[in-house]
C-alpha cells in the first residue's frame, strides 16, 4: 500500500527522515513492496546547534523501508531560496520504539 502512495514521487526530489534521525534528500528512483527506497544524487543534511548545515554527498543510496520515519516531496525552488548557512538546529534524536 505504501509503495503505491510513493509512486507519484518517482523522479521527484524527496526529503526523508530516517528512524536514526538522519535527514536525506535526493531524487526518488524506485522502491519495492517492502518500501526499500532507492534515492539518486542523495545527500545528508547534518544539523548542528553551533554551526551551519553540512551537506554530505552519498550518491546512489538505498534505505531500508523499516528505517523510513517520514518521506515527502521537496520543492527544489523553495529549498534553493532557503539560506542554509543561517540554519542552526540540534540533531534529531533516533526514534525509540
Amino acid at each position: 500500500r505504501m509503495a503505491q502512495l510513493l509512486e507519484e514521487f518517482i523522479d521527484q526530489t524527496i526529503s526523508m527522515i530516517t528512524n536514526d534521525g538522519r535527514h536525506l534528500v535526493g531524487t526518488l528512483r524506485g522502491m519495492d513492496q517492502h518500501v526499500n527506497i532507492v534515492v539518486e544524487e542523495c545527500y545528508e543534511r547534518v544539523y548542528k546547534a553551533d554551526s551551519s548545515v553540512a551537506f554530505v554527498p552519498l550518491g546512489l543510496y538505498l534505505v531500508r523501508g523499516d528505517n523510513v520515519a517520514v518521506i515527502g516531496e521537496l520543492d527544489r525552488k523553495l529549498d534553493q531560496q532557503t539560506k542554509s548557512e543561517k540554519i542552526r538546529a540540534e540533531p534529531l534524536k533516533p526514534i525509540v520504539h
